[in-house]
């Protein structure tokens, strides 16, 4: 029986296995991009549509994948179909870059079940989500983040996105949280860039810190020192070419692609709804993808539409 089993069985377990120094000094830095939950019309997940997702993104240059994040409406799923999600990446993926997979759960064995097999299934790396429910401080939002964090032998993040998610940790919880647990070596988060600034001074390049709110304050982002982005796939391709030209050191041809950029991102990230109903529209009339929602939604007007087929035409076709 494995570490996960005995865990789960309330037995006394084993030592979790320890992560080596080279996994452990891995760095996912760079363009990330995390996938939109594609549904059929009848609400299903939409298998052909989130593999033409993967590949959509590969070929515009990602530097890696995420999936079961925010953006994948992961508390819409079923815990069958968080895990077929995992499956369905890795098989389209098939290592051509590397694979998050954030851990949903409301309790430590929930968020270890998951973690365990994200980890089986081939994932380079975990971001741990707090829990939705309940009201917590953050010493038990510590040792919660911990207890996950130690079952893992990949490079662990934790996300930190109070706007969204209504709990967070402040610079000095995290810096208690690193050097309790040294596996954890990112930080995912929804953040302003203020406290991205704080939070990469405070790491002092020891914790990789990658940002998302739909690439607003990308270019500050990056000149306070944030190692990348986990962005949805309605604006990834821009902001690849941003990050791009930045790591050229070309600054002034980064500044023009992202004022190209935020008018989109600005429509889509007035709320979490917003993006899961416009922002995945965008997406789809670039991608050439039928979108269809699973209730609740946001519902949708001819007017918010209309805004999503104007970015989408600006933007152009998603490279194939």
């Amino acid at each position: 029986m494995d570490f996960y089993s005995l865990q789960l069985s309330g037995r006394q377990p084993i030592p979790a296995p320890q992560p080596s120094e080279m996994m452990m000094n891995q760095r996912f830095t760079g363009i990330h991009a995390v996938l939109y939950a594609l549904y059929q019309p009848d609400g299903r997940l939409w298998r052909e549509g989130m593999r033409q997702q993967v590949e959509r993104c590969l070929a515009c240059g990602v530097d890696g994948i995420v999936v079961l994040g925010l953006a994948t409406e992961v508390a819409k799923l079923t815990e069958a179909e968080r895990r077929q999600v995992i499956d369905w990446a890795v098989e389209d993926i098939a290592g051509r870059t590397p694979l998050g997979v954030t851990i949903y759960g409301n309790s430590v064995i929930e968020q270890i079940e998951l973690l365990g097999h994200a980890q089986d299934a081939g994932a380079s790396w975990l971001i741990l989500q707090p829990p939705v429910f309940g009201a917590y401080g953050a010493a038990e939002t510590i040792r919660t983040f911990g207890s996950v964090a130690d079952a893992a032998r990949i490079p662990v993040a934790i996300q930190n996105a109070p706007a969204l998610m209504g709990r967070g940790l402040t610079g000095a919880d995290i810096a208690t949280l690193v050097q309790r647990h040294p596996v954890i070596t990112h930080l995912k988060g929804e953040m302003p860039v203020l406290e991205v600034e704080r939070i990469v001074a405070a790491g002092e390049g020891r914790l990789v810190v990658l940002n998302g709110q739909g690439g607003l304050e990308m270019m500050d982002n990056i000149r306070a020192g944030a190692d990348g982005f986990v962005l949805a796939p309605d604006v990834v391709d821009k902001a690849v070419l941003i990050w791009r030209a930045m790591q050229a050191g070309d600054e002034r041809l980064a500044e023009a692609l992202y004022q190209q950029m935020l008018p989109a991102s600005v429509f889509g990230m007035r709320s979490l709804e917003h993006l899961l109903v416009y922002g995945k529209r965008i997406f789809g009339l670039r991608a050439g993808l039928e979108i269809a929602d699973r209730a609740p939604s946001l519902p949708t007007s001819d007017f918010g539409l209309m805004l999503a087929q104007r970015y989408a035409d600006a933007f152009g076709a998603m490279p194939d």
